[in-house]
């Protein structure tokens, strides 16, 4: 007896699909056999009890399968209140299917065919306010982990028909699905059809953040600077659209990509769209020369005190003298010392937990800055200067663009040491030039500086009023350039006109 149930085991082993023999190997896979009450046919439920939504089996699928008459599966369709039902006799398709939330209906009347019912479970955290580009005007609402609740805050501010969403599956583990969203006829082709290529020829096993696309499609992955701006907030998303870029939504990353772009984007924060146009244009110049400051302050520090004495002032000379007359090590060696404590603080408080990390960016700078300066290591001098390009290197709106400032300072300060205020220049010189030869999506990452554009320049540095910005960006090539009327825009009539 035991032997023949062993056989008939062994025939249902080799009789079974490759793709079930896989999927029963995990626990969450289950097989569930029922009898139709009124029709009295068997049937059979497949699916993967941690993708499915079990409330949704129970309430809307199972009763309706055991009471309403089934015969035939072209009756699901009628008996079963779900939009998203798919009849087919392709074997390829189960496994895509079950692993995507569906769970599988068979008949033992018809064993080649089958039935497909959407019953995903969707978990997904609430929609809460940006972390990273959080502003004190305007929207509130920020990117979260699931596609259809991002494409859902975009389509919400563009209810229009020329809104494009087309859908892609990339990575052969992860099989994620990621969307390119555009503007029919604003946008231009040729950028649409670049990153549409790029997608499809991207080859590799699991995406799970859209930071990997970043590196994918990007024109020069060797760049320290970031090619495609990412974004959390729904309204830039909604404004770069209308502008005639393209956006790229990743399913389970919370930040949306944004191409073409430029390097000025990077310093622009979009709460400068919520305010006046002057303070605006004061808050973005204040961050380039913050960032500018950041970058060479400390370099010039170097250059000044190891070829330059001339060029400090007689007021100041005493004062650096003194704050550097118990200093063992050379300016290059000591601005090093205090970039990389500066570094190690930075890192600690960003990997340790929220409150944790404040307390030890805080209290460890104060504490390492002092004592390193009674120590006779630092200068009090530097360990000023230090702090104040630390601390403007934070003004840089995008997180990205700030990690490529951090790195840049590092080969400035080896050139000052090198050839001093000489080696400066010549390093700003091969960035300049890397900069030039940039680009995203094929246009200039330097415009409208390089090539110039005069009429690009309204919402660059400076921000003019919007009744001034009635052309799009002529960078992007658009095949409508023209936004709205600026002739209406000017007209101002009284109430009693």
């Amino acid at each position: 007896m035991k032997r023949w149930m062993n056989k008939k085991q062994n025939e249902s082993n080799q009789n079974k699909e490759p793709w079930e023999k896989t999927l029963e190997k995990s626990n969450d896979f289950t097989k569930s056999n029922y009898i139709n009450q009124k029709s009295n046919i068997p049937f059979c439920l497949t699916f993967m009890a941690t993708l499915v939504d079990e409330q949704i089996i129970q309430q809307g699928v199972l009763p309706f399968l055991l009471e309403e008459e089934l015969k035939i599966l072209e009756d699901i369709k009628k008996t079963v209140p779900s939009a998203d039902i798919e009849i087919s006799n392709d074997h390829s398709v189960i496994e895509k299917k079950l692993l995507n939330g569906y769970i599988m209906l068979t008949l033992d009347s018809e064993p080649e065919r089958f039935a497909f019912i959407a019953t995903q479970k969707e978990i997904v955290r609430s929609v809460s306010p940006p972390e990273i580009e959080f502003s004190v005007i305007g929207p509130k609402e920020a990117f979260v982990e699931s596609l259809g609740q991002n494409l859902n805050l975009i389509r919400k501010r563009l209810p229009v028909k020329e809104l494009i969403v087309e859908e892609y599956t990339l990575g052969s583990l992860s099989k994620t699905r990621i969307a390119v969203l555009y503007m029919e006829g604003i946008t231009n082709e040729a950028n649409i059809n670049t990153v549409k290529q790029r997608i499809n020829e991207v080859e590799f096993d699991a995406i799970t953040d859209s930071s990997y696309i970043v590196q994918l499609i990007c024109d020069n992955s060797n760049s320290p600077f970031p090619q495609l701006l990412d974004t959390e907030r729904p309204d830039r998303v909604a404004g770069i659209l209308a502008e005639g870029k393209i956006a790229i939504v990743v399913d389970g990353s919370p930040h949306v990509l944004i191409a073409p772009t430029t390097l000025i984007e990077f310093f622009g924060s979009f709460e400068d769209y919520f305010l006046n146009w002057i303070l605006s244009t004061f808050f973005r110049l204040v961050r380039v020369g913050a960032v500018l400051f950041s970058l060479l302050i400390t370099p010039i520090y170097v250059a000044v005190l190891s070829y330059h004495y001339e060029l400090i002032p007689r007021d100041l000379l005493g004062t650096l003298v003194t704050s550097r007359r118990v200093i063992p090590l050379p300016p290059i060696l000591e601005a090093l010392f205090l970039e990389l404590t500066i570094e190690l603080l930075r890192e600690a408080g960003a990997r340790l937990p929220t409150k944790v990390g404040q307390t030890i960016g805080i209290v460890g700078g104060i504490v390492i800055g002092t004592a390193s300066v009674e120590a006779g290591l630092t200068s009090n001098v530097l360990l000023i200067i230090v702090a104040l390009a630390a601390l403007a290197s934070f003004t840089t709106p995008v997180y990205k663009m700030g990690n490529t400032i951090r790195l840049l300072r590092f080969p400035f300060l080896l050139f000052a040491e090198l050839w001093g205020l000489l080696g400066i220049v010549f390093a700003f010189c091969i960035l300049l030039t890397h900069l030039i030869r940039l680009t995203s999506l094929g246009r200039p990452f330097l415009a409208p500086i390089y090539p110039l554009r005069v009429t690009d320049l309204k919402d660059s540095f400076i921000r003019l009023p919007f009744k001034k910005q009635s052309l799009r960006p002529s960078f992007l090539r658009t095949q409508n350039r023209v936004r709205f009327s600026k002739e209406k825009a000017n007209i101002k009539k009284d109430i009693d006109e």
